[in-house]
């Protein structure tokens, strides 16, 4: 009996030191030295094109051992050049970012097919390399931008239309007025690619001749522009001084109050303050954002439509200074055309295209937005009923609302603006069939 207890006890013994050999062989491999994933490697951006120079992230990270090497070549026809190698002496560095400018010029690299190789060691055992590689171009040639129009007439604050091709596929293209980059989009004319670009002329015009050029990047980001040239047409703006009475205000500025609880502690003249600065500037920004996400192909035909049987009260461009008792308390300028018919007038959309907006927008009122394709759209404001719904195709002429007065208005009317790019210009330009004929049509209808 006492001989099987001790045989009992001795299995017992030698099954847990087993175990106990097993679990402490298995904890090993818990340990970093025996951790199993690779390195992890993020290229940003993910390129495929390196032109005149390039800047990439290289994000290393390792999930239990540290780093303990990281190399970073480029090889282009047998030579191997090093961009980056570095060793870590001990196991303290889990994670790391690299950032390198590479120029192909100063490296002796020529155009065409290159490699380029990253890897990263850890000071784990078990598959501690991890490798990325990338068939890269080199691209050190920009492209070329072949003009299609060389007689351009524009007026301060008008709207004027290049057609141009580029040697190369781009990632990029359009026409900078000074600062201020209006996007060309794909078109094909007698059969080839193209690039169509609208875009606007500041009022500030007069003043400052402004600078013109047409601008492609390429995949490589290698950039280049052009300058367009044109002939600038000279035109002054009117200077309004418009008094603001007691009743303007009481009967304009509660509805604004009500419907902004931030005026609502305001008195009424600094309710307009904020109304035409702050309120302004947001309306604006709202309408910027909707032009951006235009259509990216020609939605309109023919010369736009005027309010049927309007007067014009107010023109685009005048410089409106706002007085109150004899005192300043604001300026602004209006972008569009004032038309008064009459009272609750139908309005009827200026060409076709695609409904983009509708609702109240500030002091714009009740407004309708319409766009034309290729960041060109048409704004109906102070409307008292609207007809249309977003989302809905219009045809020109279909009726899409009633004129009021809604929004920032002094009495019934209809405010219509178009945009080009974000930008307002004059709407009179688009009006009139011969503008149309000779600065958008025939630009366009060319055989080369």
């Amino acid at each position: 009996m006492k001989r099987h207890m001790k045989a009992k006890k001795r299995t017992l013994a030698i099954f847990m030191g087993i175990t106990l050999l097993a679990a402490g062989i298995t904890g090993l491999f818990f340990l970093p030295i025996f951790d199993w994933s690779k390195p992890e490697i993020v290229l940003t951006p993910d390129i495929n094109t390196i032109g005149r120079s390039q800047t990439f992230n290289t994000d290393f990270a390792t999930r239990k051992s540290a780093l303990k090497e990281i190399r970073i070549t480029i090889a282009q026809n047998d030579k191997e050049q090093t961009l980056a190698d570095i060793s870590y002496d001990t196991p303290e560095t889990y994670s790391q970012e690299i950032s390198l400018v590479f120029n192909p010029s100063q490296m002796e690299l020529a155009d065409g097919p290159a490699r380029l190789k990253i890897t990263a060691k850890s000071f784990s055992w078990l598959r501690s390399k991890a490798t990325l590689t990338r068939n890269i171009v080199i691209d050190l040639i920009p492209p070329q931008i072949f003009l299609l129009n060389t007689a351009n007439y524009i007026n301060p604050g008008g709207t004027c239309v290049a057609l141009f091709q580029v040697s190369k596929p781009v990632t990029e293209v359009g026409v900078f007025v000074n600062e201020t980059f209006f996007r060309a989009y794909p078109v094909t004319v007698s059969g080839k690619p193209c690039y169509l670009s609208y875009f606007a002329i500041p009022m500030s015009a007069n003043d400052r001749t402004p600078v013109i050029r047409a601008f492609a990047r390429d995949m490589g980001n290698n950039e280049t522009s052009v300058g367009i040239p044109f002939t600038l047409k000279k035109k002054r703006f009117r200077h309004d001084k418009l008094n603001i009475s007691d009743a303007f205000l009481q009967r304009n500025m509660p509805d604004f109050q009500a419907a902004f609880p931030e005026l609502r502690d305001k008195s009424l003249i600094d309710t307009f303050r904020h109304i035409n600065t702050v309120m302004r500037d947001d309306n604006f920004k709202t309408i910027q954002a909707i032009c951006k996400q235009s259509q990216p192909e020609i939605l309109w035909q023919g010369p736009f439509l005027r309010l049927k049987d309007s007067a014009t009260m107010s023109l685009y461009g005048d410089y409106r200074s706002w007085l109150y008792r004899g005192q300043a308390v604001g300026e602004s300028i209006h972008e569009g055309v004032d038309l008064a018919s009459t009272a609750q007038a139908p309005v009827m959309a200026a060409n076709s295209g695609l409904v983009v907006f509708t609702g109240n927008l500030g002091i714009y009122g009740e407004t309708v937005i319409i766009d034309h394709g290729m960041e060109m759209i048409s704004l109906y404001a102070h409307l008292s009923s609207i007809h249309v719904e977003k989302g809905h195709k219009v045809n020109k002429g279909d009726t899409i609302g009633n004129t009021g007065l809604t929004g920032l208005a002094g009495g019934d009317h209809l405010h219509f603006s178009i945009m080009i790019g974000g930008q307002f210009v004059n709407p009179v330009e688009w009006w009139d069939h011969r503008w149309i004929s000779d600065n958008v049509t025939q630009k366009t209808n060319i055989s080369f």
